[in-house]
């Protein structure tokens, strides 16, 4: 038996790795059933535990704090120019280089360094978008040169009625562009929807100003800033210090991952649309894939025809899968409220309790790229040796060789696939946990607390179940 495991693994793990999310078709030979139940039995433990523990606890746990000293501002604009600088580099590499997405350093940077990975480092350490941003330094630069101080007002004042919905737009085009997209990973094509986006992003800071057009209007600067709250690590600033002078400095803490979404307060409805959409868009991005989806449109898995053929139906699903989560929650937020007395309206229980579901786009991002990250990091790697294909050797690498033998090997696959389910079964029970702790302050009565809870569970076990099925369900590959 393990024989036979072991030669299919090797045929698997044969396949070619992209540039964009791999698949993971070495899931298919793994025994899921028994994790699929486990992990959706411990979610629904989980909600059942928090029934038995005082509210009084669960506030400690939230409050509780390791102080890891005081420590000094970074520069933001000095740290933006240089990643301005790398991402003009890369834009070069994406025009002149190799027309190989996994030679050419801009769509292994995009796909596997900046979207798979810093989004899980922002769920760790906090905002660090806030100083990689590379439209930053560009912007303060035009308002320098434009003899702005950075007192004059904008030229526009934020429209109150836009709430989040540039941002919303933004997210659903880079969506779209990723997973529906014929060719995301050709360098040319990124290049220039890239620089697309950083027009549509400098045109938005110059028009409403570099806080207003941050906080509600660029896809990004929204999306990582909603993550940054999951981070168990969180920066505040401290009152300067006479005697040193008057630099910026900030207190770090380590604490409960998601404790700063407890002090967010309710978001608008389009805020809450927005936090939907990452949901949805991530747990499309796995379904698009497997057979199951490519079966409902009559295509063939084993002779897959490419993107193409599947671009009106997968840009429905995207859409179908944010209005049935959309659905879904908002059904759970009314019947919650219903149980808890009807005194809190659905839009305000809606914008307060969506943050909790942040923990579980980020698993299941988690889940979804890590594979790939293993194998095109060492590509991305190997591409700053040469990243305009001109034969040069900036790192010295003679000879690059992408390391892949642990996809063959039982015991590895097994170790990655179980952090995968591990990290999706974890990210439910901290949304459970976090919802929870929402609700105690949301409702004073216990008894209304527990009971504004239940819809929500059940839709969070639910959700638990289609995660898990889709971690492990076969795939295109």
């Amino acid at each position: 038996m393990r024989l036979w495991f072991g030669s299919l693994l090797s045929v698997v793990a044969a396949t070619p790795a992209w540039a964009h999310a791999s698949d993971k078709g070495f899931v298919l030979l793994l025994p899921t059933h028994y994790y699929i139940v486990g992990g959706t039995l411990a979610v629904a433990a989980s909600f059942l535990l928090l029934l038995a523990v005082s509210d009084s606890f669960l506030r400690r746990i939230a409050a509780a704090r390791f102080d890891l000293g005081v420590w000094p501002a970074l520069p933001r604009t000095a740290i933006s120019a240089a990643s301005f600088l790398l991402l003009v580099l890369l834009l070069i590499a994406g025009v002149y280089g190799s027309r190989d997405p996994l030679s050419n350093p801009l769509p292994l940077f995009i796909w596997t360094v900046w979207w798979g990975g810093l989004t899980v480092a922002q769920a760790l350490f906090g905002n660090l978008w806030s100083f990689l941003n590379p439209w930053l330094a560009p912007y303060r630069l035009i308002r320098r040169l434009s003899g702005d101080t950075g007192s004059s007002p904008a030229l526009l004042g934020y429209p109150p009625w836009f709430g989040y919905g540039p941002a919303i737009l933004l997210f659903l085009g880079f969506a779209w562009f990723e997973l529906i997209d014929p060719a995301p990973d050709d360098p040319a094509r990124l290049a220039e929807a890239i620089v697309i986006y950083s027009a549509i992003t400098l045109a938005g800071m110059v028009l409403f100003g570099e806080r207003a057009w941050l906080a509600k209007g660029d896809g990004f600067a929204v999306f990582f800033r909603f993550v940054a709250l999951l981070a168990p690590l969180r920066a505040e600033p401290v009152e300067p210090d006479t005697s040193t002078g008057p630099s910026r400095r900030y207190r770090l803490t380590l604490g409960l991952p998601g404790r700063a979404l407890l002090q967010f307060g309710p978001l608008p409805l389009s805020g809450a649309l927005f936090v939907l959409l990452t949901l949805a868009t991530v747990s499309f991005d796995g379904l698009d894939k497997t057979f199951w989806w490519l079966g409902v449109w009559g295509v063939n898995p084993l002779e897959f025809p490419g993107r193409t053929v599947l671009m009106l139906p997968n840009s429905l699903g995207l859409i179908g899968a944010w209005l049935l989560l959309g659905a879904a929650y908002g059904l759970a937020m009314g019947l919650g409220g219903r149980l808890a007395g009807g005194r809190i309206d659905i839009g305000t229980l809606l914008g307060a309790f969506v943050l909790s579901i942040l923990p579980i786009s980020i698993g299941y991002h988690f889940a979804h790229y890590l594979t790939s990250f293993l194998v095109n990091a060492q590509y991305a790697v190997f591409s700053i040796d040469d990243p305009f294909g001109w034969g040069w050797h900036l790192l010295g690498i003679a000879d690059p060789h992408v390391r892949v033998s642990f996809l063959s090997d039982m015991n590895s696959v097994w170790l990655i696939f179980s952090a995968q389910a591990g990290a999706v079964m974890l990210v439910h029970i901290l949304a459970v946990l976090l919802a929870h702790l929402i609700a105690i302050e949301r409702f004073p009565d216990k008894r209304a607390a527990l009971a504004s809870q239940w819809p929500l569970a059940l839709l969070m076990i639910g959700y638990t179940l289609f995660g898990l099925w889709l971690l492990a369900a076969p795939t295109i590959g």
